[in-house]
């Protein structure tokens, strides 16, 4: 279901609730709509539950769909694997996927994510105000909960400086295939929706201590944020 806030020439912003009954706001980036804050639901798009696993083992011999809070503290934010992303539900491969993400909406690509870098790239949301190169991580980072750097353009280097795009990452962490969680405080990672050969797919990320919006294929079982893009 999408509400619509408001609508000026040169934004639309809307938010768009999940299935759980859960609101995000939403920023239009050149025309393109990206939630400004994680996916928190619990069920796919059609009611089916997405497990809570909380035991290591359990947690790294999944190949199916599944999600659980950081240290398993119900107070901190849902991390998923990426088999949830891709609404991997069951073990029967002609049993069609599920739906991650909201009617209308759905987990960006690869593709999805290059074209939100470029286009910040390109209208100045580099820390230094240049527009080339891949400086863009204050820009998209929160103004808090980052751990501090002395780094010049680094997230945590005077952090009342971050989310000038408003894309507003907190660092959540991950968790890894092995289950064990890490670096709260220090990263925010994002699935996309695209996947690698063999048993892969890739992820965005911002450091605490870097300038850019990092590239990596990481393992399918590991625990990210989620962000969504309007059809």
């Amino acid at each position: 279901m999408i509400s619509i806030i408001f609508f000026t020439p040169s934004v639309f912003s809307q938010t768009v609730t999940d299935i759980d009954g859960n609101d995000y706001p939403t920023k239009n980036f050149n025309g393109n709509v990206w939630t400004v804050e994680n996916a928190n639901m619990e069920k796919y798009s059609d009611g089916t539950p997405i497990p809570e696993v909380t035991d290591d083992t359990e947690w790294q011999n999944l190949t199916t769909g599944a999600w659980s809070y950081y240290e398993n503290d119900p107070t901190k934010p849902r991390l998923y694997n990426w088999y949830a992303v891709m609404g991997i539900h069951d073990n029967d491969p002609n049993t069609p996927n599920k739906e991650f993400a909201p009617e209308g909406w759905h987990v960006p690509t690869v593709t999805e994510w290059t074209t939100l870098e470029e286009y910040l790239i390109a209208n100045g949301y580099n820390y230094d105000g240049t527009t080339t190169g891949n400086k863009i991580a204050k820009a998209m980072a929160s103004t808090t909960g980052w751990e501090s750097s002395e780094a010049a353009g680094a997230i945590g280097n005077d952090q009342s400086l971050n989310n000038s795009s408003g894309f507003n990452a907190f660092p959540e962490g991950g968790r890894y295939s092995i289950g064990s969680f890490y670096y709260e405080g220090s990263y925010a990672v994002f699935w996309s929706f695209t996947g690698v050969p063999v048993n892969s797919a890739w992820s965005r990320s911002l450091g605490y201590g870097s300038g850019s919006l990092g590239r990596a294929r990481n393992n399918r079982p590991i625990g990210f944020s989620v962000r969504l893009v309007k059809d």
